[in-house]
């Protein structure tokens, strides 16, 4: 499994969403579940499994999932 599949599972659960159910082009405005405990287990989850620190100015321009994907892939090591 590469990051982006793994990062997409981990947003799922994340959310309380079935396994599979975002794809990467849905608009966060659109995910009923995105808010501001998602945006805070966001920032804990991509530390805990990538070990990433995501930057909250940054964050809060993302406005899809690729753009979460995008800035997790952004700050991790090589």
């Amino acid at each position: 499994m590469n990051k982006r599949e793994t990062i997409l599972l981990s947003l799922d659960d994340l959310l309380e969403l079935d396994p599979g159910t975002l794809t990467g082009s849905e608009e966060l405005k659109d995910i009923e579940a995105w808010d501001s405990l998602a945006v805070m287990g966001f920032i804990a989850m991509v530390d805990e499994e990538f070990d990433v620190m995501v930057p909250p100015a940054q964050l809060s321009k993302c406005k899809t999932v690729v753009d979460l994907i995008a800035l997790v892939e952004n700050h991790a090591e090589p």
